[in-house]
């Protein structure tokens, strides 16, 4: 049966004697191991205290440097959850407490880490053997010995490691046993034995009269040992109580300082960069530096369709259709590169488009049979054209952005009125400029130096949408890791074509390097059937367009400032990251991962010193009562001894 906790658990890694290993996923489809002990074993504080102590001591970087994601100490049964990219987090858990660690069929075995042992090895426990006994070696151990009351018996299961070495009296020395116990595998405290080859201690002497009187010496000593036990045994009471206190006031956590996962945001980002890839990773960093750029573009055009000798329309009503697809912010300006077959077709394609918007509107009147479709627009290319209100003016256009989630046929905030920007420059290669009525956006470099070549990886990203009801439809960014499969050209253009697209409204988009920097924006490939966007057009051949326009690409201030955050929180360096992502979030609203970002560094930066709800003063108050108790018991035990 799966467990219950925070987590979606997919599949059993693997067990041992005192938990599972689990494997999960977060609320963002991050995979993770999660290692929960079993119900009867947390019923043990003593197991508990292993559980957390090593779970702690693993993540410590001179220890074993496998910090856990998250981690429940104090829950009926205790969990620490590890991201699957930092290794067998869960599995090591288990045999730094000495268990044998069996992993299910169907899990892939992972390698043994440096400082762990393998399945099956011998761990010395925590704190070490008692002193004076040999490290244990590799020979079989015999089952432990339950305290009395415990249940039913586990077999195959050693006790918790003892964090407290006991030095025994002497000629009494403690030998350790161990016997099958219930449901929880605990150690016993040990028996007393007589050390071999010591004489028996006498239970009384002979006066020179023939009477025997009490060994006042031993009683004398027993007592001595009565005292002295009864005041350790309250020290280590006093100690536990208020080291329980002072943990609630500050604990300090260890959780990894780059596995910790968001809150779910009050907001739709559109766009997780944490999700898309390795926690972390170059796909990360890459996403989270240049996702706040892109843009939805939808261009409305609206025109009449005249016979071409006769210039009369087709329809007296005008004919409306619209493009989407999405864009890229070079300069904080508002300056936008987009697609030309988006945001300004050309007329043979705008008048297609407006025959086949026409043909469906016939459809729909039960004028033309929908078979008929391709046919009515094949037949009237040659006799017609597309033009405005009156046969000389080009058709009317009107063009909106929008950042993050975008929404079909929305022309008021958060979209953004744009207008095309004129060049003497020709379209390269479908590209054209918009600019958009807004400053202080979030901007992206260009790497017009490269040249992807076969085999270079790329990040894509743009928009797409999974909605039939073209209307109504949402858009997101959606990002994809691909291959460049070839190259070829368009005129002078040189193009590298792709083995996967991101959707159709993506063409316009951009294609990423490791840095986040644009090396190409997609396109249509023409040479499909199904025109798939997957052509990449180098960002050099934009060049040209923005020196003609007078237009530089740049990053803003608020650019370099959101930059440096990140680079902060990458670091592990919270408080810069907190600072840096706060003000680059207030000086651009539209960037809605600048203030994403530094939510997760303020919740990283709270794991490192989690707070309970015991006050401060409850330690004093603790320490005093039961040291008074320790003092006050001794004096008593002492005048009974006198008298």
């Amino acid at each position: 049966m799966q467990p219950e906790g925070p987590y979606r658990f997919t599949e059993l890694v693997g067990e041992c004697p005192v938990g599972k290993a689990w494997s999960a996923e977060d609320e963002y489809g991050r995979m993770l191991t999660v290692a929960i002990l079993d119900p009867a074993v947390a019923g043990d504080p003593r197991w508990r205290q292993a559980f957390e102590v090593a779970a702690n001591t693993m993540a410590q970087p001179q220890s074993g440097d496998m910090p856990y994601v998250n981690a429940d100490f104090a829950a009926q049964q205790p969990w620490v959850a590890y991201s699957v990219g930092r290794g067998p987090g869960a599995e090591r858990l288990f045999q730094s407490l000495g268990m044998d660690f069996l992993r299910t069929p169907s899990s892939e075995p992972a390698a043994p880490s440096a400082g762990v042992p393998a399945s099956g090895g011998v761990t010395t426990p925590v704190g070490g053997p008692p002193p004076g006994q040999p490290p244990a070696g590799p020979a079989e151990q015999p089952p432990v010995s339950a305290p009395p009351g415990s249940g039913a018996p586990v077999s195959g299961a050693s006790g918790p490691p003892d964090p407290i070495r006991y030095q025994q009296p002497s000629p009494v020395s403690v030998q350790r046993e161990t016997n099958p116990i219930s449901g929880s595998p605990l150690a016993s405290w040990g028996t007393a034995t007589a050390t071999a080859g010591s004489p028996p201690a006498p239970s009384s002497t002979v006066a020179p009269s023939g009477r025997r009187f009490p060994d006042t010496s031993q009683s004398h000593s027993a007592s001595r040992f009565v005292v002295a036990a009864l005041v350790l045994l309250l020290v280590a009471a006093t100690g536990g109580i208020v080291w329980w206190a002072a943990a609630g006031v500050g604990k300090p956590a260890t959780p990894a300082e780059t596995d910790v996962f968001p809150t779910t945001p009050s907001v739709d980002l559109g766009l997780r960069p944490w999700a898309q890839g390795a926690p972390y990773g170059p796909q990360e960093r890459a996403l989270a530096t240049a996702a706040p750029a892109l843009v939805f573009i939808e261009a409305v055009f609206t025109g009449y369709l005249r016979d071409t000798a006769t210039k009369a329309p087709l329809r007296a009503a005008p004919i409306i259709f619209s493009r989407r697809c999405s864009g890229f912010v070079v300069s904080p300006d508002g300056y936008v590169l987009t697609s030309a077959l988006c945001a300004r077709p050309a007329e043979d394609s705008a008048r297609q488009l407006a025959l086949d918007t026409l043909a469906r509107i016939l459809v729909r009147e039960k004028a033309l049979n929908p078979k008929q479709v391709d046919s009515y627009i094949q037949d009237n290319m040659s006799k017609t054209e597309f033009t405005g209100a009156d046969a000389a003016s080009p058709p009317a256009s009107q063009i909106h952005g929008q950042l993050n989630v975008a929404k079909g046929n929305l022309t008021e905030d958060p979209a953004i009125l744009a207008e095309l920007v004129d060049s003497p420059v020709a379209e390269a290669g479908n590209t054209v400029m918009v600019k958009l009525a807004r400053n202080d956006l979030p901007s992206v470099e260009l790497n017009a130096s490269a040249e992807p070549a076969v085999g270079t990886s790329l990040l894509i990203v743009g928009f797409r949408t999974d909605d039939t009801d073209f209307r109504t439809a949402s858009y997101r960014p959606q990002a994809k890791l691909v291959t460049v499969t070839g190259t070829g050209r368009r005129g002078a253009l040189s193009i590298s074509r792709l083995n996967d697209d991101v959707g159709g409204t993506s063409y316009g988009g951009m294609a990423l390097d490791a840095n986040g920097r644009v090396v190409g924006m997609l396109d249509q490939d023409e040479a499909r059937p199904d025109r798939a966007t997957r052509v990449v057009l180098p960002a050099s051949s934009a060049t040209g367009l923005l020196e003609s326009s007078g237009v530089a690409n740049r990053l803003g201030q608020t650019d370099q400032t959101y930059r440096a955050g990140l680079a902060a929180y990458y670091a592990g360096q919270d408080r810069e990251a907190i600072s840096q992502l706060e003000t680059a979030a207030k000086e651009c609203p539209t960037n809605l991962l600048a203030d994403a970002y530094r939510q997760m560094a303020v919740e990283r930066g709270e794991l490192r010193i989690r707070p309970s709800g015991r006050p401060p003063w409850i330690v004093a108050v603790l320490a005093g009562l039961f040291g008074a108790a320790a003092v006050g018991l001794t004096a008593v035990v002492l005048v009974g001894r006198h008298r």
